[in-house]
């Protein structure tokens, strides 16, 4: 009998041991510990909001301004796309495609729709010469075109482009041997569309060959060669203006979109936030009435 009576005060010693030891935390901890989950969740998305807010007010100006510089632009390269438009060059086998895009992103999908476009191209015909303008594009086209591009140009949007930049980019096509460039960038329409645009470029040899030049005047090697380089040069800077006010608009749209977006979540969470301190305060008046109602 003593020996009974050890063993059931140490099993009830053992007992005491592993409730000390092996409590649940409190209801209303497990509920606290949920809504400060969710007030972090609150907190992030508030900053979100923020940040998209000023990324749209910021992309509104720089709208204004891209939209502003493209009306000229728009004349000089509809003027020196005019002879091109009006009369049929051959476009030869060899051809160079030049892209036109920019270095940033958070604009919707103004670079994969002109990456789309070039991989429709390259599927019809195999693309063998590139030359790409801005990050963007590179990243996706790199993966369709291979090896076939032969520079690429960066830094480009950071900035509104110029007549300078222009140059540069056209004295580049300009060093490698070509039939016919075409231009490739996201035309214009208004603050909610724009699309892919295609503008054939001749060389000066397949201009020099067509008879409708030297319909009105004689014209030599000279001078042929600088009104194709002239016009290159404005047509690519039509197009850098023209992709300029399509990102600004496209990033502009793209901005607002995501701070509805984050307005939404900011009511749901608020919402559940709500909802989830109620439990946890009904849970714990009902914890305390019914501890009250035990002791009586």
């Amino acid at each position: 009998a003593a020996e009974a009576c050890r063993s059931k005060q140490w099993y009830q010693r053992r007992v005491r041991g592993l409730r000390t030891s092996l409590t649940l935390a409190p209801t209303s901890a497990r509920g606290m510990a949920t809504l400060k989950d969710i007030e972090t969740r609150l907190k992030s998305v508030r900053s979100i909001k923020k940040i998209t807010s000023s990324m749209k007010m910021v992309s509104a100006a720089k709208f204004t301004r891209a939209e502003k510089s493209l009306k000229p632009a728009r004349v000089y390269g509809a003027g020196a796309n005019s002879l091109y438009e009006k009369n049929d060059f051959s476009s030869g086998d060899d051809k160079l495609f030049v892209a036109i895009s920019s270095d940033r992103g958070l604009c919707g999908g103004i670079h994969s729709g002109l990456g789309r476009t070039f991989k429709a191209m390259h599927a019809e015909n195999p693309i063998k010469k590139m030359i790409i303008v801005g990050d963007k594009a590179k990243a996706i086209l790199v993966k369709t075109v291979g090896d076939a591009y032969l520079c690429t140009f960066n830094n480009v949007g950071k900035k509104q482009s110029s007549f300078t930049d222009a140059l540069n980019i056209a004295e580049e096509i300009l060093a490698h041997d070509f039939d016919s460039a075409d231009v490739v960038f996201n035309n214009y329409i208004n603050v909610v569309s724009y699309k892919p645009t295609i503008k054939p470029v001749p060389s000066a040899t397949n201009i020099e060959s067509n008879d409708a030049v030297y319909t009105y005047d004689e014209v030599d090697s000279e001078v042929v060669r600088c009104f194709q380089e002239f016009s290159l040069a404005n047509i690519i800077h039509h197009a850098l203006k023209e992709q300029e006010a399509s990102e600004q608009s496209a990033r502009m749209n793209a901005m607002e979109n995501a701070t509805r977006n984050a307005g939404e979540m900011i009511d749901k969470l608020q919402l559940q936030y709500n909802r989830t301190r109620q439990a946890v305060i009904t849970r714990e008046l009902i914890e305390i009435i019914s501890g009250a109602n035990a002791l009586d």
